[in-house]
């Protein structure tokens, strides 16, 4: 089968390659991918920025299929099955955080797309615990922004609680930032979004998805506009999507006295200069978030059931395997939302 490939560490070294069909065993189910999300590690990884992944590996763990194999011990998933998948392939299953299904904390976690082979290809292993049926009313092409969307509902849902009362300020109109609005607006709460220039068909299309307020902080001032629609107080509840220093230095205090802070982009460095005085002085609780666990995934399969994601206005450009270069370009290029590789 056709697999895109990083063949080893460093900038580029990637391919599409014929490889073997992925047999399955145990509790794997096989999956014959129709769409794969290109994320924004997967661009980290074509640059070679990102050193999670093991190489040889295929690339991908935003996708969707039907499932077309099992193996002698899955009993929940048959052939036919429309299915989504968690990253999740591999954990030791014995410490603390697997215990809890915090898979995202196991220290020896194994993940689809960085240490097991991914959905760049026209074939892909899950485990059987990972796998999620689909509702009728999803589409392939939707459920492929599962894993992303699954991620903006552990920062909302799960690592802080927005209530319908609370305006949210989101930094970042990026794939990551548009679903978390999304994520937000569901719960009833009032949203303002912040970018810069460049980003301003994203902050139009944050308009159409529901955003209450869009702020370019290059020529808005957005303390005005955010103390103006908090009384003063600031907002309840602030995520930085953008993984960008000076938009958390200006979210901090922007951030509602006794108000959660969550990061969810990651930083280009690993140390940075952040204000902390913000933080103590406003007993703020400065929360990280990593990627998603199982729950997140039941929550976000049902936002999108529910049509409460507007995913089509998201998904701008579509490329079959053959073509998955032309698709990390488009990425790269910064003029796209999100962008799939379709893979049969």
């Amino acid at each position: 089968m056709k697999a895109v490939v990083k063949t080893e560490p460093g900038y580029d070294k990637m391919e599409l390659r014929d490889v073997p069909v992925p047999e399955v065993y145990g509790d794997r189910v096989k999956i014959k991918v129709a769409y794969t999300g290109i994320c924004g590690s997967d661009i980290h990884t074509f640059k070679g920025e990102y050193q999670n992944p093991t190489t040889p590996v295929t690339l991908g763990h935003e996708f969707s299929g039907e499932v077309v194999e099992v193996g002698p011990e899955v009993t929940k998933f048959k052939m036919g099955d429309r299915v989504t998948s968690e990253t999740t392939f591999e954990t030791c299953g014995e410490c603390v955080y697997c215990q809890e299904h915090d898979y995202n904390l196991c220290s020896n976690r194994k993940g689809i797309g960085t240490q097991a082979n991914g959905s760049f290809a026209e074939y892909v292993l899950s485990r059987e615990e990972s796998c999620h049926l689909l509702a009728e009313s999803i589409s392939y092409e939707a459920a492929a922004l599962t894993e992303p969307l699954a991620c903006c509902v552990h920062a909302a849902l799960e690592k802080t609680e927005v209530k319908a009362s609370d305006t949210v300020l989101i930094f970042g109109p990026g794939p990551i930032g548009l679903l978390l609005a999304q994520v937000v607006k569901a719960q009833g709460a009032t949203v303002i979004m912040s970018g810069i220039t460049k980003d301003k068909a994203r902050l139009q299309l944050a308009l159409q998805l529901g955003v209450d307020k869009i702020v370019d902080t290059l020529t808005d001032d957005l303390d005005d506009i955010v103390l103006s629609m908090t009384d003063g107080y600031g907002a309840d509840k602030v995520f930085d999507c953008s993984g960008a220093v000076p938009a958390v230095n200006q979210g901090l205090p922007l951030t509602k006295k006794k108000g959660d802070f969550v990061q969810v982009g990651l930083f280009a460095e690993k140390k940075n200069a952040i204000d902390e005085e913000a933080i103590i002085q406003r007993e703020i609780a400065y929360i990280g978030s990593r990627s998603q666990k199982p729950s997140s995934w039941l929550i976000a399969l049902d936002l999108l059931a529910k049509g409460h994601i507007h995913t089509d206005q998201m998904i701008t450009k579509i490329y079959d395997l053959d073509d998955w270069r032309e698709g990390f370009q488009a990425v790269m290029a910064g003029n796209e939302i999100k962008v799939l590789v379709k893979s049969n």
